[in-house]
């Protein structure tokens, strides 16, 4: 008798803790475990490792654009804006054969070949204390180390707009050596956006004087599936709005298998946008599905590990 009240009242301590674990799981940012390599809105260093992301919706992100000093006994930037918006965050290891200078100007070429827009940029103790940036500011420890390994990059994407997304980006070589990159890329849900029109009209001017554009924000998990459709919605805004425009949704994918594997599964990606498109009552014969793989020359060096982009036929 007493053998069995005490398997029952283990039984009952097991559920009980289970249910704790879960709600205090619940209250965390969701963390993404969908095999996400890289953003599609900027690549990680090619010697690197991806060690965490995180992703959370709907944040008042503070978009840091100065250096960091303490007043008051708070830490401030010298200059700062919000904005609300979808937040992912992603920690990269680097080899240590590599220094905090080779990433950082790897990431200053990248964002030259991508035209995005540096708001702001400090090295060393122009950026104030690393204590402040890796607990503070990005509350994450892992990130702090001596003031004069650390750079940081504030940056916006597309043509510069409030709209478009931002990024942060924080490098540090910490005092046992360990080097690593940090980006916070925050995203304005464009479903909420006020500015919906300006986005349009940045499309349209990026397809009339380039002939292409690329589609921010859309990304797949390992096994292709559509896990952020992006600008989708918008695109279906601007294809309704001009019933002769019509398009190549052409997919990269240069990591994750062989040149027929990757041909065939950035293809199978553009058809879900494609279909996506359709079912949102475009018509079919205005769209055409391409899947390039790896198969764009352009890309190498760039953010095109899941880059979708719009050209006019």
């Amino acid at each position: 008798m007493n053998s069995s009240i005490d398997n029952f009242v283990k039984k009952l301590m097991l559920a009980i803790a289970t249910v704790l674990m879960a709600s205090a799981a619940s209250s965390q940012p969701r963390v993404t475990e969908i095999g996400f390599v890289d953003h599609p809105l900027l690549a990680g260093f090619p010697d690197s490792e991806i060690i965490g992301v995180e992703y959370s919706e709907d944040v008042n992100y503070r978009f840091v654009l100065g250096s960091l000093q303490r007043t008051r006994g708070q830490v401030v930037p010298e200059d700062s804006e919000r904005i609300r918006g979808n937040v992912t965050k992603i920690t990269y290891e680097i080899s240590q054969e590599f220094t905090g200078a080779d990433v950082y100007q790897y990431y200053l070429d990248q964002i030259d070949e991508n035209n995005y827009t540096q708001l702001f940029t400090c090295e060393g103790r122009a950026c104030g204390s690393s204590n402040y940036w890796a607990n503070d500011i990005f509350r994450n420890r892992i990130l702090y180390g001596p003031e004069r390994n650390q750079y940081y990059l504030a940056i916006r994407t597309g043509a510069g707009l409030a709209t478009d997304p931002s990024i942060a980006l924080y490098i540090i070589t910490r005092g046992n050596r360990r080097l690593y990159a940090y980006l916070e890329i925050i995203e304005v849900d464009r479903g909420t956006s006020s500015d919906a029109g300006g986005d349009i009209d940045r499309l349209t001017q990026s397809l009339q004087q380039r002939g292409s554009a690329v589609m921010s924000g859309v990304s797949f998990g390992s096994d292709d599936s559509l896990v952020s459709e992006g600008e989708l919605e918008l695109m279906v805004e601007l294809m309704n709005q001009d019933p002769s425009l019509q398009i190549y949704i052409v997919a990269h994918l240069r990591t994750g298998g062989s040149l027929a594997e990757l041909l065939s599964r950035s293809l199978a990606r553009a058809n879900l946008l494609r279909q996506a498109m359709i079912d949102r009552g475009i018509d079919a014969r205005r769209i055409s599905a391409q899947g390039v793989g790896p198969l764009a020359p352009v890309c190498v060096g760039r953010a095109c590990d899941q880059r979708i982009e719009l050209v006019l036929q």
